[in-house]
């Protein structure tokens, strides 16, 4: 049997074939195209003649893919959402779409409303909701809003009000209406968890196109009878239905395909990766396995989230960085020739300088012409290359969580720029097959599960929410696609709240399991 897996970056759409072993049956590469789907088309395409394989034999497809993030940075293609709060009137002197672009508002309507409900930090009612009050709510946006976004007061403790309001929409719109509810996407924080709900549910269209788009390019392929999954941010899989209910999930998928890849051709559960493109490169680190997440809340198209996210630093570096001296002042980046390289590189009979023609000039990769670049003076080839090493070196000491020199793996099909010797690094791993370890880690991922809430300790035993957290976790990891019977528990994180008074801890628990 075989699996193919497709990721899609800034500037190259990768695919490739595992056989049921996961070695690598074949690779491609295709320039990444405006409207995304021609690209996955292409290399689709591509690596099944090349490959030869039987096609009846293909058993799972995943998708790594940038749309979604695409639709929020350019504004196009989302749904209207109406943005229900339950908190009136404790939070009415911050509404919804508060220091929101005022472009981003207009696109999707601003239709907002403080209604009763919510709860205090403790877990006590500050109000009921008012059901009447939803009901002519829902009446008045009838046919004005195509996605609604739900967001409780302290939900991340109770979320029981939220649910009451799905069903209420249900009733009134339908079960296939797309509802998205606060506690299920964010965590603590009202404001940033009420952002990344309403930019959810306005991804519901965005979403639907992207699975419904590759499912039907591989029927047209005639891949038949396959499973489909899509990646998520945190180095998983889920299943098209479960990212139909939370695309936002799709969002940074690329570096962490790019990471899980690095760690399985590496065979290394810990360390700092770093994947260079054609335009950037990303920087993350292993932890056990997994892509190390970020602690801190995270901007999306100018708009402030804490919903799960991966700890990436991204820097104007790749394959295709435009070179510069001016004034003295040598300079890489971080305008690039992206997908346009084969045309415009210097070795490739072009008329930039690129930051590859530097590696081919100083011996470092072998590509193109190499003569159409032997008129770079040595010595200016090698300050360009102390300024690339200065680039990455000064990422990666944001990365560190000591002064200690670290090892890195080095992925990308950009990889051939990197220096063999940077500041602060004490070991630089490459490793065959590197420049497709994003659709590697697409397509050798599991899938995941993770719940987060507010215990409090002192009402209930701290077993006993572990016990329940775990239990919640399992349940999100089967409905994304998971094998029950092979999930296990890979990370538990316990936050203490201050100043509570009666033990109250964010409790955050993830599983993984493999494909059923």
């Amino acid at each position: 049997m075989y699996r193919i897996g497709i990721d899609v970056g800034g500037t190259n759409t990768d695919a490739i074939i595992l056989d049921e072993h996961n070695q690598l049956v074949h690779s491609v590469k295709s320039p990444t195209t405006l409207d995304i789907k021609t690209g996955i088309v292409t290399s689709l395409r591509k690596v099944l003649k090349e490959a030869n394989v039987d096609k009846t034999k293909i058993s799972h497809a995943m998708l790594g893919t940038t749309q979604c993030t695409n639709a929020i940075v350019e504004r196009k293609k989302l749904a209207k959402v109406g943005v229900i709060r339950l908190g009136f009137p404790a939070t009415a002197s911050v509404p919804p779409y508060t220091a929101w672009p005022q472009d981003m508002i207009k696109k999707l309507t601003g239709n907002y409303a403080l209604v009763q409900g919510g709860y205090e930090y403790d877990g006590q009612l500050l109000s009921e909701i008012d059901e009447q009050e939803i009901n002519e709510l829902l009446a008045k946006w009838r046919d004005k809003v195509e996605a609604i976004a739900i967001i409780g007061v302290f939900s991340s403790i109770k979320n029981d009000q939220e649910l009451k309001v799905r069903d209420l929409i249900w009733e009134a719109y339908g079960e296939d209406y797309t509802v998205s509810c606060s506690s299920m996407i964010g965590s603590v924080g009202l404001i940033e968890r009420e952002n990344a709900t309403i930019l959810n549910a306005a991804l519901c269209h965005v979403i639907e196109t992207t699975t419904t788009g590759f499912a039907n390019a591989l029927e047209a392929e005639g891949i038949k009878d396959v499973e489909v999954y899509l990646c998520q941010n945190d180095g998983t899989l889920m299943s098209i239905e479960y990212a139909k209910q939370f695309p936002i999930l799709t969002i940074a998928c690329g570096p962490t395909n790019s990471i899980r890849g690095a760690s399985y051709l590496a065979n290394i559960k810990d360390t700092m990766v770093i994947d260079v493109g054609g335009t950037t490169s990303d920087i993350g680190v292993l932890q056990d396995g997994f892509p190390r997440e970020s602690s801190v809340a995270v901007e999306i198209g100018d708009i402030r989230t804490n919903f799960r996210m991966p700890d990436i630093i991204s820097v104007g570096l790749g394959g295709g960085s435009i070179v510069r001296a001016e004034g003295g002042k040598i300079t890489v980046g971080p305008d690039s020739v992206g997908y346009k390289i084969g045309e415009e590189a210097l070795v490739f009979g072009g008329s930039t300088l690129t930051a590859t023609d530097i590696a081919v000039r100083l011996g470092l990769a072998d590509m193109g012409d190499k003569s159409l670049v032997s008129h770079i003076d040595e010595g200016f080839a090698k300050q360009v290359q102390s300024v690339i090493s200065s680039i990455i070196a000064k990422a990666i000491d944001k990365m560190k969580t000591s002064s200690e020199d670290v090892q890195i793996v080095l992925v990308g099909g950009g990889s051939v720029i990197i220096p063999d010797e940077i500041s602060g690094v004490a070991d630089i791993v490459k490793v065959e097959n590197g420049g497709v370890a994003n659709a590697i880690g697409a397509s050798i991922s599991q899938i995941s599960g993770q719940y987060e809430q507010i215990y409090i300790y002192s009402r209930e035993p701290r077993e006993q929410s572990l016990k329940d957290a775990e239990e919640k976790a399992v349940k999100q990891a089967v409905i994304a696609g998971a094998d029950p019977t092979t999930i296990k528990l890979v990370e538990v994180e316990e936050i203490p709240l201050a100043y509570h008074p009666e033990n109250a801890t964010r409790l955050r628990v993830k599983v993984v399991g493999k494909m059923s």
